[in-house]
């Protein structure tokens, strides 16, 4: 690993719960992890009611967009996580793959959004520790 953590994030639209993941590691890290996110199927756009729990913690999501899932990307981080959504990832030697299993916040209100947003901060914080990477903001 660099002297700079590198961290994926996963998910088939990556418009809900890697935006949110990426965002929460982004803010907790301190910007001490290289974060990107991408999906194998990119939506049109980050789910709206992800941008709202998020901005309810104080990190803005909106201008985010979904990426493509591509192998570069992939081979570029350190750990690759998946979100619990079937996605197949490029395996790589060296890489460390983890999947998150997470309820899907697409077409939910916003009490259930905000318990996957919670479920995924605690499971930031936990990789952060993992990682050696002292947790900023939490």
């Amino acid at each position: 690993m660099a002297d700079r953590p590198s961290v994926l994030f996963v998910c088939v639209h990556n418009a809900g719960r890697s935006q949110m993941a990426a965002a929460w590691l982004h803010h907790l890290s301190g910007g001490a992890v290289e974060v990107r996110s991408a999906g194998s199927a990119p939506g049109e756009s980050v789910n709206p009611v992800g941008v709202e729990a998020m901005r309810e913690v104080g990190i803005d999501i909106a201008a985010e967009r979904p990426k493509v899932l591509t192998p570069e990307a992939v081979r570029a981080s350190d750990v690759v996580v998946t979100m619990g959504c079937g996605d197949s990832c490029p395996i790589f030697p060296g890489t460390r793959y983890e999947d998150w299993e997470l309820d899907d916040p697409a077409g939910q209100g916003i009490a259930m959004v905000r318990e996957v947003r919670d479920d995924i901060r605690e499971r930031v914080l936990v990789l952060l520790d993992e990682l050696g990477v002292p947790a900023a903001g939490a």
